[in-house]
């Protein structure tokens, strides 16, 4: 006798209709909040880049074909649509405006108002080509719900004179394919299959090959897809197909790839009223600055960098970035070093939010003060003293010196670090002798008088001057590094000499000296 089995249907396995997935559990076994992201379209992108009016359009080059890419609302309002060919659409309208396609600078547009929507939520992530994926898990509240949200993000875009349409969901592939077909709406969670049943198939961007060939099979919505045998369609159309349904309806949701990861501390403030002046501004950073600093001083952190982010009204965000040598969080010192780069800040109608960032962070423990009586300042008190003071000289010239490297060619055997960087001086450096306290930058070119061919410089002569050599030292024979000279470079002899004025000098034989042909001699450093 067979056993019926017991238990709910297995949903899936027949047709494309999902179970509800279940919210991961958190670390108390409850269940955590659901992600919710707010998908962007931007119908009219490269139009309103261009800031286009009347009859105009946006044409590209498709294989031998003139196509329109993008119209402006009366085009489209006279007839035009983008895929149009170019000759039908002068047929239409004459007098229609052209404009060539440039798809960079839209992808830079697009990624600019990506940043100025870090206003609303840290996670921003780019959709191309014309949509934006806002996260905006757990902020829906500090604007009045989802709903409230949705109408606030379409608004705040028409002030900056970006159309938008706006959609909310709990996978980014379901909000973005609501927004695409101009669905504006909020799906409750667990529904996003019911959402996006009666949306047609190009809301979700398949292949137009695909499209057609569904469309001949009688299927022109994404319900009929959701209710056909999962076998069949993969092995007709590929997993590719499948892979978008279960992301659109959130069976197996796509990650999100924000625009940069968010920083750990943050400290940030709205305004009702723009901000244009300085002071407003600089009243604003004395409160975000003890805010972030108590954040960091909290997780025992301090940071090597700072940004400030000024949001303009009109969607271009401003960037101010002070950096320190070692981590730091006082708020003393990190506002002297942000004087003088505010003031390149340009308020223009004004900046409606500013944020402060720590990035860098690495462990900082707090310094102990110098004990009454002992008469002076701590180790730890005089380096943060003298790193303070190097922060201020980074912020108007460069800073740096000079560390040791594993080559024995000269002008290799040293470059420039950091100030704070650490240097280990490599084994066997700097040499065989001694070097000059002077190395020049560009080797000078000498003309030498030697008794020998590989006798040391008797006279040395520069132009017309000339100098008499009272003793030299050498030669110290230094090869070329054959793993990154080229080929057949000559050696070089140094000798150190003495003129009889008392200058002595560092020279230098470049390869092997023959009788009769004149030897190329150089001045490479001095010794004092």
């Amino acid at each position: 006798m067979r056993r019926r089995a017991c238990g709910p249907p297995r949903l899936g396995q027949d047709s494309l209709l999902p179970a509800t997935p279940e919210p991961d559990a958190g670390p108390a076994g409850e269940p955590a909040i659901s992600r919710r992201i707010a998908a962007l379209h931007l119908p009219w992108l490269p139009v309103e880049r261009l800031c286009l009016t009347g009859f105009a359009a946006i044409w590209t080059t498709e294989g031998s074909r003139r196509a329109l890419v993008a119209v402006s609302p009366a085009a489209a309002a006279a007839g035009l649509h983008p895929g149009q060919a170019l000759a039908d659409a002068q047929a239409i309208l004459p007098e229609l405006a052209l404009h060539p396609h440039v798809p960079e600078a839209d992808a830079a547009w697009l990624r600019r108002l990506a940043h100025w929507a870090r206003c609303i939520t840290p996670l921003p992530a780019l959709d191309p080509p014309d949509g934006l994926l806002l996260d905006i898990t757990g902020i829906a509240h500090l604007h009045g719900g989802e709903e409230a949200l949705r109408r606030a993000l379409v608004a705040r875009f028409a002030r900056a004179g970006v159309t938008v349409q706006a959609a909310i969901a709990g996978t980014a592939d379901c909000a973005a394919g609501l927004a695409r077909a101009g669905v504006g709406i909020v799906v409750p969670p667990g529904e996003a299959a019911i959402a996006v049943a009666p949306l047609p198939l190009q809301a979700l961007r398949l292949p137009p090959a695909s499209i057609a060939a569904l469309h001949r099979l009688g299927l022109r919505r994404v319900g009929d897809l959701l209710r056909q045998p999962r076998g069949p369609l993969a092995k007709r159309f590929g997993l590719a197909l499948l892979a978008t349904l279960d992301a659109a309806t959130g069976l197996r949701p796509r990650p999100l790839r924000p625009l940069r990861p968010p920083p750990d501390f943050l400290a940030a403030r709205d305004f009702l009223e723009p901000v244009v002046t300085r002071e407003a501004i600089d009243a604003t950073l004395v409160v975000l600055l003890p805010e972030l600093c108590r954040q960091l001083q909290e997780a025992g952190q301090g940071a090597r960098r700072f940004l400030l982010h000024a949001f303009r009204v009109d969607g271009v965000v401003q960037l101010a970035v002070i950096g320190t040598g070692l981590p730091a969080r006082d708020p003393r010192h990190i506002a002297r070093l942000f004087r003088e780069k505010l003031e390149g800040l340009e308020p223009g109608f004004g900046f409606e939010r500013l944020a402060l960032e720590a990035r860098a962070c690495a462990p900082l423990t707090a310094a102990q003060a110098a004990l009454p009586g002992e008469g002076g300042a701590s180790a730890d008190t005089r380096r943060q003293s003298l790193a303070e003071l190097l922060d201020r000289l980074t912020q108007r010239v460069e800073v740096w010196r000079l560390a040791p490297r594993a080559s024995h060619w000269p002008e290799r055997a040293i470059f420039r670090v950091g100030p704070f960087e650490s240097v280990l001086p490599p084994p066997g450096w700097p040499g065989s002798g001694p070097r000059p306290v002077r190395l020049l930058r560009r080797p000078v070119r000498l003309s030498a008088v030697a008794l020998l061919p590989d006798a040391p410089p008797s006279l040395l002569r520069l132009g017309r001057a000339s100098w008499r050599v009272l003793r030299a030292e050498g030669p110290e024979r230094i090869a070329p590094e054959w793993w990154r000279d080229r080929p057949g470079r000559p050696f070089r002899d140094y000798y150190r000499v003495q003129l009889v004025t008392g200058a002595r000098l560092w020279v230098c034989r470049s390869g092997i000296a023959v009788p009769g042909e004149e030897t190329q001699w150089w001045l490479h450093g001095r010794f004092e």
